[in-house]
């Protein structure tokens, strides 16, 4: 794998690490500025809703300017609003800092895709794409625990500005590692949009919105879960979302590798058995030790189905895949907050805390459906060429005879 993975992998790692710390700094904001924890809270809805508007914005502006030269423009717009976020004078003005950081997400992880794809053989796209999304798996068992401690021990301005420093060394890894990759010739914005007419790739990204939308079902209310039915001190749910963090590298790195061999047996195996292992975190969630090992299953399971599917993605658009690759970034943030707002829905009509489990189970299992649909459609359509194929031959080998 080409070091230039490296310098994509770390800027993950500072975009994976300022999406997820602001979780547990909440109280720590919430005080500084004098708001509610809910209102609070908007600077994580703020955050997803900028990913899925800023993907197909930023992807478009991308298609004027090369693929290298667009990644660091990104981070360069990541480390501003992370700096706005440190030195925020007032609550508005940081929620404006999250928003201007979020921007450069789903481009980020949509192009960055697209190059890591490029820089390696055929055979091991996949894996080159796995490899990038580790810096945001990692972000999760290194990033964030270590920004909660040092923002509830330094002050939360300094996590933020630790973060715009990590876009830096991101930047410059970018500008030195990564080869000047012209933009493809004859591309334009028409043919990345082209690709939504495409049903598989509308296929794909509707898998990725239920199947990812499933594992934040269950995280998102992983707190109360925990502590008020499986037990745990309210300090454990740190260590227990390490586990998940855990879990998810190891996800990334399998769902790389055997995509690369068998993409579409990968997603019925990862949808299919997280589908299983949520309905089952019903039942495990009244014992420790099973809590504890079906939370690092939900991580690995979920993710992954990343990098097979952002790969069917890349094929499925294949010519102009920028725009479908940022999009499909969205499309994970816009399943983590559909998949909140049901998990929070069930809990609110009083159907306990582990009721967000059986509506993951239901979102894995849809998208699971979903992946069958989509072989069968391909299959349908290989067949039907093949037809038109063979049937042109003879008519074809008379216009020789003839000639």
């Amino acid at each position: 794998m080409p070091l230039a993975l490296l310098a994509l992998a770390i800027g993950a790692f500072g975009i994976g690490t300022t999406e997820f710390v602001i979780m547990g700094l909440l109280p720590e904001v919430a005080g500084d500025f004098g708001v509610s924890i809910p209102t609070a809270g908007l600077l994580v809805t703020g955050y997803a809703l900028g990913v899925v508007l800023g993907a197909p914005l930023m992807s478009v502006l991308g298609t004027k300017v090369s693929r290298k030269r667009m990644l660091m423009l990104l981070m360069v717009l990541f480390i501003a609003g992370n700096l706005l976020s440190a030195f925020a004078p007032a609550f508005a003005v940081m929620l404006i800092g999250r928003v201007v950081a979020s921007l450069a997400h789903g481009a980020f992880f949509g192009i960055g895709s697209v190059v890591a794809a490029d820089l390696v053989a055929p055979d091991k796209k996949a894996g080159a794409i796995a490899m990038m999304f580790t810096g945001l798996t990692v972000a999760n068992v290194v990033g964030v625990p270590l920004g909660t401690f040092v923002g509830q021990s330094a002050g939360w301005r300094v996590t933020f500005g630790i973060v715009a420093a990590l876009g830096v060394v991101g930047l410059i890894g970018i500008a030195k590692l990564v080869p000047d990759m012209p933009k493809a010739e004859g591309v334009r914005l028409r043919h990345e949009l082209a690709a939504f007419k495409n049903a598989q790739v509308l296929l794909a990204m509707a898998m990725t919105v239920l199947g990812f939308g499933g594992v934040f079902a269950a995280i998102t209310y992983i707190a109360p879960m925990m502590t008020h039915v499986a037990g745990f001190a309210d300090g454990s749910v740190t260590w227990l979302l390490v586990l998940f963090g855990l879990g998810m590298v190891g996800g990334n790195l399998i769902g790389g590798k055997y995509a690369d061999r068998a993409l579409m047996p990968m997603l019925y195996v990862s949808l299919g058995a997280l589908a299983v292992v949520l309905a089952l975190f019903t039942l495990t969630a009244h014992n420790k030790v099973l809590a504890a090992v079906t939370i690092a299953l939900i991580g690995a399971l979920g993710f992954a189905t990343v990098p097979p599917l952002q790969k069917r993605v890349l094929d499925q658009a294949h010519g102009a895949p920028t725009l479908a690759s940022a999009v499909n970034i969205g499309a994970f943030n816009l399943g983590n907050a559909l998949a909140a707002w049901l998990g929070g829905m069930v809990i609110a009509g009083g159907f306990g805390y582990t009721s967000p489990n059986w509506v993951g189970a239901a979102l894995a299992a849809s998208a699971l459906l979903l992946a069958f649909l989509s072989a069968a459609l391909e299959r349908r359509d290989g067949a039907a060429n093949s037809a038109v194929v063979a049937g042109s031959a003879p008519v074809e080998q008379q216009a020789a005879v003839h000639h």
